[in-house]
């Protein structure tokens, strides 16, 4: 199977339609959280996830947007969440709301796990690129996981323990790895494989669209710093 696996789009409409366009057809698709949060398009971004049949765990921004709960966010986070969350129709809202923050699968045979964080600590937990490979063994066992998917910190990286894997695709739509392009995954299953693409998008337009909604303008500029 051919499995699309993608993290922290956060509504950059532009971003993920690039993304999409750039790995055809799939079997399966993933996404480890934040859809929404920082930029213009969450409607747009949570009807691509949901029509295209995407098992989604949820993200920090997802669960901030659906309860309004943002006393841990610093202001220009809460204003976009609030913002978003005024862009977005009570159905997504509510979608949202109902994403769970552990999700497990499988996916011919393989057992998958997906946290936006991680095992231990689901919404909040940061595993970077230098500390993934410390923590691999133990998350994969404590998940019960053949494959282990991570987001949140906007990196990509791929840990081999064994033959498990524990892997983090990166952001569609806010890289903070000094590549403004979409970060994303195609996981195969049998044989076992992962593939880190890039792909550039428009950050003209998402820029553009950023100011227009109000958001916060260093939201715009990052984009084209992948940072």
């Amino acid at each position: 199977m051919k499995v699309l696996v993608v993290s922290d789009v956060h509504s950059n409409l532009a971003a993920l339609e690039a993304v999409l366009e750039d790995v055809g057809s799939f079997d399966a698709a993933i996404s480890a959280g934040d859809i929404v949060g920082y930029g213009p398009h969450p409607e747009e971004c949570v009807d691509r996830l949901y029509f295209k049949g995407f098992r989604c765990a949820a993200g920090n921004h997802d669960n901030a947007v659906a309860t309004e709960e943002t006393d841990w966010f610093n202001d220009d986070a809460q204003i976009a969440i609030r913002i978003n969350r005024g862009q977005l129709s009570p159905q997504s809202i509510k979608w949202l709301g109902f994403l769970p923050t552990e999700l497990k699968f499988e996916l011919d045979g393989l057992k998958i796990a997906v946290y936006h964080g991680s095992p231990t600590q689901p919404l909040t937990s940061y595993i970077y690129p230098e500390h993934a490979k410390t923590y691999a063994d133990h998350f994969l066992t404590h998940a019960d996981a053949d494959v282990l998917i991570l987001g949140h910190t906007h990196f990509p990286y791929l840990v081999e323990s064994g033959t498990r894997l524990m892997l983090n695709p990166g952001s569609v739509g806010q890289p903070r790895d000094g590549d403004s392009r979409a970060s994303y995954v195609i996981l195969q299953t049998d044989p076992l494989g992962v593939e880190h693409r890039r792909v550039e998008y428009n950050i003209d337009a998402t820029a553009e669209a950023i100011d227009t909604a109000g958001l916060p303008h260093r939201f715009a500029t990052r984009l084209y710093r992948g940072s």
